[in-house]
């Protein structure tokens, strides 16, 4: 346990712009491991800090505990130590939470990703003791995952203070899309080792402006280069560069709405020459006049950032 947690913050992924990955699929909707291969290797690539598997836009919602554990074995192999894992275990029942971090731990995953119960909204002491009691059961870092808009509960500052504490909870990804609440996070953890990422990529250099040490990023799996500028141009004082930077993936968040998570981000990878597949369905592909749109926004990227996409 030791061992795990004394290298937890020398982790490069435990700042900068960490990639909220898509999970490759092919023409039967199974795991495509090498496609996989081939975005991971995109990725590191590209400077991302870490990889963030089995989120929302990982599809973890629709992905059995066996197949995240089979796509986590791809990832966490392949990827070979180059930046940190952090795997999706979140999950409605605490002892199944626990289960799935187990086996995720036991093939090598760098930290675990654990967002909210959902569906029934626990409250702030039950939220407590479900982190509590998942992270006295495994040895791996915890970054805590915040999604408010989809779980129905948001993790209060009060709660992530109390949590912040303990040993191997060593973050939260914020997706409230609220930077008071992210300030709030930094606020009530800066007496500890606590790092606070936004889940929002519209806030990932105001978050950093505030304090926080980076973000979890959707947008990084088409526009990576171009993420990890905005924390470089940051870390650098080159502010001017990073909101630049900042500003330029706009146009491509502009166009993830028109579609059901995460089948624009996946249509614009495939146009981007790696054959990610469709989104699992009941997710079907983007046609028509939305499918020509992704085509025109991602070619305008390519001619315009090409070295930096």
């Amino acid at each position: 346990m030791e061992n795990q947690l004394e290298r937890r913050f020398n982790f490069m992924g435990y700042k900068g712009i960490i990639c909220a990955m898509i999970t490759p699929l092919d023409e039967n909707q199974n795991i495509n491991p090498q496609a996989t291969c081939k975005l991971i290797d995109y990725l590191i690539d590209k400077g991302v800090y870490g990889l963030f598997i089995l989120g929302t836009n990982g599809e973890c919602h629709v992905l059995t505990d066996d197949e995240k554990v089979e796509f986590a074995k791809i990832v966490i192999d392949h990827t070979n130590n180059r930046v940190p894992v952090f795997v999706g275990t979140g999950g409605n029942s605490t002892r199944e939470v626990i289960s799935l971090s187990k086996r995720m731990e036991e093939i090598g995953a760098s930290a675990l990703s654990i967002i909210t119960p959902y569906f029934v909204a626990p409250t702030q002491e039950e939220l407590i003791l479900h982190y509590k009691t998942i992270a006295s059961s495994v040895s791996l870092p915890i970054m805590m995952y915040n999604m408010p808009g989809k779980t129905g509960i948001n993790i209060e500052p009060e709660s992530v203070s109390e949590l912040a504490k303990i040993k191997n909870i060593v973050g939260i990804k914020d997706s409230s899309g609220k930077l008071d609440n992210m300030k709030a996070y930094i606020e009530v953890t800066k007496e500890e080792d606590f790092n606070v990422f936004s889940g929002s990529d519209s806030l990932i250099l105001d978050i950093l402006k505030a304090g926080g040490q980076g973000a979890v990023a959707a947008t990084a799996n088409f526009l990576a280069g171009i993420d990890v500028a905005i924390y470089d141009n940051f870390i650098k004082g080159n502010i001017e560069a990073a909101q630049e930077a900042q500003d330029s993936i706009e146009e491509l968040r502009r166009i993830l709405k028109f579609g059901t998570i995460p089948s624009v981000i996946k249509k614009a990878v495939v146009l981007n020459g790696i054959n990610v597949g469709p989104a699992r369905l009941p997710v079907t592909e983007p046609t028509g006049e939305v499918l020509e749109e992704i085509k025109r926004v991602v070619e305008n990227y390519r001619v315009t950032f090409n070295k930096n996409l």
